[in-house]
Formats: structure tokens, C-alpha cells, sequence
């Protein structure tokens, strides 16, 4: 054979570079609100243009908080429907619940044994949610949460993952463990770099700026739910809470106004200082009042398509279901990798 036949052919298109993969998850945890939407989701569907990507409704964090039975089964599908209504679209990204891939545990279980008690007890999350204090009513699962999450991560051998600032300590120490492991038993796992969500990333109370949005904050006013009638909407953003003085500007002495304007932005896409200029003369009912009218636009057709899957279930229980068998097929082939670096037996 000559040495020309041995070359491709010159109309070849070349072979498309991996895309890099992303792994993120939310716990179904209750009413869905804005913090929920622009911190994650809506980034999320902006990533599967770039991205491959795994998204998932993080059923076994929420257990580390006592649950109720049928609200938790609620929330998920409740928390799979916004992904959906949002844009995440499951032929472009593997959409799954965390329970439906058993991987997720036994890996965890792997990753306990070279996961060091010191780290977890240095998690800020920990300290937090325990107030400092280690006690007999403790549960174990809210100190080993840490070790879960880079399972869920690891095992999909995700290059990167989008989180909020609080989150990053979580995936530095995925990091520290994913190395420690390829340095003890061999290469198994990518070392995810952590992506650093911007816009949105930390939508504030209404009535409190120095706390992050949360429908358990104690008032309804504190937060907007995805599924708000729009006067109800309108209401709460009308009552949000401002700072002193009259002029629409955002700044570190401006903490209320800050929050509403990241969200204006965040929902309309006009930059920050296009906005401020928008209100120079103005006061701050002007501005709540107009972005009452941008959440409710930004929400309909979200809302429209929430209640469409919520009279039909079956597309997304099918997506679901296509969705654990995707995820099972990756987490399979890591899970292989990391049970012969250890020298488990194989099953026969």
C-alpha cells in the first residue's frame, strides 16, 4: 500500500474535541423560589451550549433533614419539572434523580475510607448547620454530606462544576480527595475544576439583604416563588425591603438594592449600569414597580410549561427514566475503574 493511501482522506471533516462535562445537582428541598432559578438552573440551560451535561435532583442530601414522605416524592418531581420548564432539555443533558443510581452510595462508601475527619469538621456548612457543636443528635449523614457530593461528582468524571461561592470549599475538597485517591490506587478520577456562578448566583431576602433567598426564612415576603400568581409577585417585590436614601444605585452600602437590581438584570439581561441609568432622577417605586413587570414576563412561560407537565406526568418520569440509564452507563464504567484500583473482586 503506498504512503498516499495511508492518509486520510482530504475532505475529512475533523473529529470534534470532547466537550467538557458538567456534573450539578439541587436538593428538592421545598417551594421553588428565584434563588433557586437564577442561582442554578437558568445558567444551567446556558451551558448545554457548551457543555456536556448531567443535572440532578439531589434526593439523598435532602435526607440529611428529616423529610416527609410523600412531600419529599412532591418536591422532586416539582424540582425535575423546573429543570424542564426552564429549558434543560433531556435529549441535550442526562436529567436524573440521585436515588435512581445506586453508584452514588457505594462510591461514597469508597471515598469515606481515604476522607479524613478533620476535613469534614473544617467544613463551613457543617459548623454552621451544627452552630459549632457536636453532639449525640447530630446526625452522621449532615457531617459525611461532603463525601457524598464528590462521589456524585467524581463519579461522573465531570471536568467542571457550577457552584456558588458557598459551595466551593465542597468542591476543593473533592478535589483533595480525588488526588489522594489516583495518588494511593491509580489514576480513576478527573480532578473537577469549580465553575464560580456570577449572575444571579446569590439571590438575597426580600426583607433581609444580609440573608440568602429561602422559602424557611420565616415570611413569605422573604422570597418569590417560581409558581407565584403575578399579583402575588408583583406584592412581595413591591414590599421588598430598601435602604436609606433615594437614589436607584447599587454598592456594599446598598445591600437591598443591590439584591433587586441583580435580579432585574439577572431577569432581563441589561447590564447593571444601564439600569442605574435608567432611574437617575427616579425613586424606588419606579424600580420595584418595573421589576415586578420583569419577573412576572421572565415567569409565565415557565409557569405555563410547569403546569402542562404537572397535568401530564409522563414526560417527565420518561425523561427520568432515560435519564438514570444514561447516568448509570457512565457511573458504571467509573465505578469498575475505581473497584479494580482497590482490589475489590469482580462480580461474576
Amino acid at each position: 500500500m503506498s504512503a498516499a493511501a495511508d492518509k486520510p482522506p482530504q475532505n475529512e471533516p475533523p473529529r470534534p474535541e470532547r466537550r467538557p462535562r458538567v456534573f450539578s445537582g439541587i436538593q428538592p428541598s421545598g417551594t421553588l423560589h428565584l434563588g433557586n432559578y437564577l442561582g442554578a438552573v437558568k445558567n444551567w440551560v446556558a451551558m448545554q451550549d457548551t457543555h456536556d451535561c448531567l443535572y440532578c435532583a439531589v434526593d439523598l442530601h435532602a435526607i440529611t433533614v428529616r423529610q416527609q414522605r410523600a412531600e419529599l416524592r412532591r418536591n422532586t418531581i416539582d424540582l425535575v419539572n423546573l429543570f424542564l420548564a426552564s429549558g434543560v432539555d433531556p435529549e441535550r443533558s442526562i436529567v436524573f434523580v440521585q436515588s435512581h443510581v445506586p453508584a452514588h452510595t457505594e462510591l461514597m462508601w469508597i471515598l469515606n475510607t481515604i476522607t479524613y475527619m478533620g476535613e469534614l469538621r473544617r467544613m463551613t456548612q457543617f459548623k454552621d448547620k451544627t452552630a459549632g457543636a457536636e453532639g449525640e443528635s447530630i446526625a452522621v449523614g449532615i457531617f459525611d454530606y461532603p463525601v457524598l457530593m464528590a462521589a456524585d461528582i467524581l463519579l461522573y468524571r465531570a471536568d467542571a462544576v457550577p457552584v456558588g461561592e458557598d459551595q466551593k470549599q465542597h468542591v476543593e475538597l473533592t478535589r483533595d480527595v480525588a488526588e489522594r485517591f489516583n495518588k494511593a490506587f491509580g489514576k480513576a478520577f478527573v480532578v473537577p475544576e469549580p465553575i464560580i456562578r456570577t449572575e444571579g448566583a446569590r439571590v438575597m431576602s426580600l426583607d433581609d439583604p444580609a440573608k440568602k433567598m429561602s422559602k424557611s426564612a420565616g415570611s413569605e415576603n422573604s422570597y418569590v416563588a417560581v409558581m407565584d400568581a403575578p399579583d402575588v409577585i408583583r406584592r412581595k417585590i413591591r414590599r421588598a425591603v430598601t435602604d436609606s436614601g433615594t437614589e436607584v444605585r447599587g454598592g456594599p452600602d446598598k445591600p437591598a438594592l443591590s439584591n433587586l437590581l441583580d435580579i432585574y438584570s439577572a431577569f432581563s439581561g441589561d447590564p447593571l449600569d444601564e439600569i442605574v441609568r435608567r432611574y437617575e432622577g427616579k425613586g424606588y417605586a419606579d424600580l420595584k414597580a418595573d421589576l415586578g413587570e420583569v419577573v412576572v414576563s421572565a415567569l409565565a412561560p415557565i409557569q405555563v410549561r410547569i403546569r402542562e407537565l404537572e397535568a401530564d406526568t409522563s414526560y417527565t418520569l420518561n425523561a427520568l427514566h432515560v435519564g438514570a440509564e444514561r447516568a448509570e452507563a457512565i457511573a458504571a464504567r467509573t465505578l469498575a475503574k475505581v473497584r479494580e484500583r482497590v482490589g475489590l473482586v469482580p462480580r461474576p
